[in-house]
């Protein structure tokens, strides 16, 4: 019912504590009210992809469980609305995005949040599996992360690939595409951009020199 507003979403202990979760037994909870203090609405996230939702009547004492139903009427709208509300204020307030998962991506991330501060930017809701990284002091992207299928790279398969855009200059990008590992800039200028599949086939020692490189040259 509510599994939209947690897609992508990865909890993140201390965010969950500061905004008011008790943790204890490897779960996470938080109570608070709601409809004008007539549902007493129970949160709990224990690993799942989508919280679980208790809803208690303040007045009864008893559970509510309509709005986890397709019931239909205005009362029970009103409701799934209002825990709805409080599951999306969650997700903003205590999720970080987890659009990649492959090591070599974490990786990455990691090295360019170490090496110049810089996190990933989603830019478009449209396309949520896509973000940047751009320098602060000029704003140029020098780096794009994407999850694609690895057809649009030219490869015969029907599977996806995390991939990394970085910049280099034309004379070298074409040294770059007759090695194995290398491929047109997906989505960007091919003359000044070129793909790697974050996949562990380039080494990571190589992959953060070439990550400089782009960093160096995003200053125009």
């Amino acid at each position: 019912m509510f599994e939209d507003i947690f897609l992508h979403k990865k909890p993140v202990h201390d965010k969950l504590i500061k905004y008011g979760f008790c943790f204890k037994d490897g779960k996470y909870t938080f109570t608070t009210e709601i409809i004008d203090g007539s549902f007493i609405l129970e949160v709990t996230l224990n690993g799942q992809a989508t919280p679980e939702t208790q809803l208690t009547e303040k007045e009864t004492g008893e559970q509510y469980t309509l709005y986890k139903t397709f019931a239909q009427g205005s009362f029970v709208g009103m409701v799934r609305t209002a825990v709805a509300e409080v599951l999306q204020d969650i997700s903003d307030k205590c999720c970080d995005t987890a659009i990649f998962k492959q090591e070599q991506t974490l990786r990455v991330i990691n090295f360019i949040k170490a090496e110049y501060g810089d996190s990933l930017e989603f830019l478009w809701e449209k396309f949520p599996d896509t973000a940047i990284w751009r320098r602060k002091d000029t704003s140029k992207w020098y780096g794009i992360a994407a999850n694609i299928p690895k057809s649009k790279l030219g490869i015969d398969s029907k599977d996806n690939a995390e991939i990394i855009d970085l910049r280099s200059s034309p004379d070298k990008i074409e040294s770059l595409l007759a090695e194995d590992g290398f491929y047109p800039g997906w989505h960007m200028n091919k003359k000044s951009w070129y793909t790697i599949i974050l996949d562990g086939s380039i080494p990571d020692e190589r992959l953060f020199e070439l990550i400089r490189e782009s960093y160096r040259l995003a200053t125009k």
